[in-house]
């Protein structure tokens, strides 16, 4: 694009715009006059257009400098972009083919333009709809081992590390969404929170009012925000994912900040539990869904499965940062060593985890950005008991987190919590 002032796109003014850029004309069509353009943007901050040429099609995703779900009231750096075009391209190099290839990137128009996922639809959508993927447990776990790891000083070189460190660590504004919207709103009356009311009303205000809740809560802040162990997606959730049976894709890591290990996997699993408890609210009948339901909790099972292996299958093949060194341990015949440092950060992940999940469910249903697995259930009434039992589950994971051991003594909690009767 010639000009350099920022000028958010349409679909009717996006073919004159991009139609110079030889790159897409490559990959779409040389003739912009016959590409189509449909804008397909249902997130919180952006647009997304797909545009068809005949030759192929593309994804256009440009940052709005503000918040679209609130609108201009809430003004939002153009930079996001910037962050997100990084992101993608460490996590392409650190686990190749796992999210889409960029075609384009101009940082003054805040777009990125970027291979069409297809026949792939949003697993949020997917789960809600009932079907079971049979890939994702084992694609998510690896995914997740891989960059956290590899973005790490378990892994970099420690001066490519703190460089990366320093660029990331101006994602000041989306650090300061996930700050107050995830760890502080959620539990007092912030002016953007909303929740099912009256239904919840109750709920709400014994959380509110739970001390050792909000002390976790901001412990897992201060986590957040000081422990810059690795470059986190930041956003990791199941809205974040694009599926069709054989593939798995993640999308949209314009949060990529430099974080904590746990934070990617906690957020992510909490949607996991989120959407085994909202089956209640999409089945045609009582126990129509109970095959889904196990689906979900044996998902969860194989993505911590699968992270905490590859993991110590990376700590065993790639640990070359300053962390843990060989000369400490290996080198010197000691492999045990190394084997007791690995399962003490393990352990710290997990626990880190658990309380990362507790607060996301949390948020999504007491803040200001929900997730559709609750929200289109359109019944209060019949959603409301679906949120309450999420909510029990994240107090618990949040509260409980020192003391609880193992997926399967949560199972237990999660089916016990779905067959309460509740008022």
């Amino acid at each position: 694009m010639e000009s350099q002032v920022f000028t958010a796109l349409s679909v009717e003014t996006l073919p004159d715009r991009l139609g110079g850029n030889a790159v897409l004309k490559a990959k779409i069509g040389a003739d912009s006059s016959h590409w189509s353009v449909r804008e397909v943007g249902d997130g919180n901050l952006n647009l997304v257009f797909i545009v068809t040429g005949d030759q192929g099609a593309a994804i256009v995703k440009q940052a709005l400098p503000y918040v679209r779900l609130v609108g201009e009231s809430w003004p939002l750096p153009l930079k996001r972009s910037f962050f997100e075009y990084h992101a993608l391209t460490r996590q392409a190099a650190r686990d190749p083919g796992m999210v889409p290839e960029i075609y384009v990137f101009d940082e003054a128009q805040a777009l990125i333009v970027m291979e069409y996922l297809t026949p792939h639809v949003i697993l949020r959508r997917a789960l809600i709809d009932g079907r079971a993927l049979p890939r994702i447990g084992r694609d998510l776990g690896l995914f997740a081992a891989r960059t956290l790891f590899r973005g790490s000083d378990l892994s970099m070189a420690t001066r490519e590390k703190k460089a990366d460190l320093a660029l990331f660590a101006d994602n000041v504004e989306l650090c300061d969404i996930t700050e107050n919207l995830v760890f502080s709103d959620p539990y007092f009356e912030a002016a953007l929170n909303r929740h099912t009311t009256p239904q919840l009303d109750p709920i709400v205000a014994e959380l509110r009012a739970d001390r050792d809740l909000k002390v976790e809560a901001q412990r897992l802040k201060h986590l957040f925000s000081a422990k810059a162990e690795t470059l986190c997606h930041g956003d990791l959730h199941t809205g974040s994912v694009m599926v069709t049976d054989d593939e798995t894709r993640v999308i949209d890591p314009e949060f990529a900040f430099y974080g904590p290990i746990s934070f990617d996997v906690g957020m992510l699993i909490a949607n996991f539990w989120m959407s085994y408890f909202s089956q209640a609210g999409h089945e045609t009948a009582p126990g129509a869904r109970d095959g889904m339901r196990a689906y979900l909790l044996d998902t969860i099972e194989t993505l911590w499965e699968t992270f905490r292996a590859e993991f110590a299958h990376l700590w065993h093949t790639e640990r070359k940062g300053i962390l843990y060194q060989a000369s400490l341990f290996e080198d010197r015949g000691d492999p045990l060593a190394a084997e007791q440092a690995l399962a003490i950060v393990v352990d710290e992940i997990w626990r880190e985890m658990l309380g990362f999940a507790g607060i996301e469910i949390h948020r999504r249903i007491l803040g200001l950005a929900h997730n559709a697995d609750f929200e289109t259930i359109a019944d209060p009434d019949r959603r409301a008991p679906c949120e309450t039992r999420a909510l029990k589950l994240g107090r618990h994971l949040a509260v409980n987190r020192q003391r609880i051991h193992s997926l399967r003594d949560i199972r237990e909690t999660v089916e016990r919590l779905e067959k309460e009767i509740l008022a």
